[in-house]
């Protein structure tokens, strides 16, 4: 249990404070001070969260990492699923106090199609969401690597989202977008399946990848 409220305080942190920043400075696809602002939040908060509850949950805060770990072996099917329901309470809840702060005008980090492409975003979120959950992979795959690993996967969450936020606003995370979009309804709802699918499979790509790669097939 404790794991489990570890996820969803970390993904409640994570929606409230980088989804907050990103609405209250109004980061859209337009390259300016919000924009490297915003994700500059997202990877904060990874490294904040990652040294406060890493040892205790692993800092997933994902359900793209959850699922990852899970094919490889890292963690029980119960474990599974307990994750992935505490991360999307996390972020229902962080979405909900942020509503109460700032109401829905600024949108509140809610992710959008780009070009009004359901094609295209998904393929937009499996290649960014394929390159983080690899650098996850790769940081967490030995205990040498604990005390740099907070800040890599902080680092890589961040160049995801230089790149992404121009197309998608970046969700390479399922509860992270899934949050904003139930309490915004409209548009962020309707869509929001492609953030929940194009982040598994990009999650999914990325472990048959690494398990490829390290010798691990089967």
């Amino acid at each position: 249990m404790k794991k489990y409220i570890s996820e969803f305080i970390g993904t409640f942190v994570l929606v409230l404070f980088a989804c907050g920043v990103a609405a209250v400075t109004g980061c859209s696809g337009e390259a300016n001070a919000s924009y490297l602002i915003t994700a500059l939040a997202f990877g904060g908060v990874i490294v904040a969260m990652a040294y406060s509850i890493g040892n205790i949950s692993g800092c997933h805060i994902n359900p793209a990492v959850s699922i990852a770990v899970w094919i490889n072996k890292g963690m029980n099917t119960k474990d599974f699923i307990g994750y992935i329901i505490a991360q999307f309470l996390g972020g229902i809840a962080g979405a909900a106090v942020l509503i109460a702060l700032i109401g829905t005008g600024k949108g509140l980090g809610a992710n959008g199609l780009y070009d009004a492409s359901v094609i295209k975003s998904l393929i937009v979120e499996v290649i960014l969401t394929f390159v983080f959950v690899l650098a996850v992979l790769g940081a967490t795959s030995k205990t040498d690597n604990s005390k740099v690993a907070g800040l890599v996967i902080g680092g890589s969450l961040t160049l995801v989202h230089l790149l992404g936020i121009y197309f998608t606003g970046t969700s390479v995370n399922p509860a992270r977008s899934f949050g904003p979009a139930l309490l915004l309804g409209g548009d962020a709802l309707a869509n929001v399946w492609v953030f929940i699918a194009a982040p598994l499979v990009g999650g999914i790509i990325a472990v048959l990848v690494w398990r490829l790669l390290n010798g691990k097939s089967k």
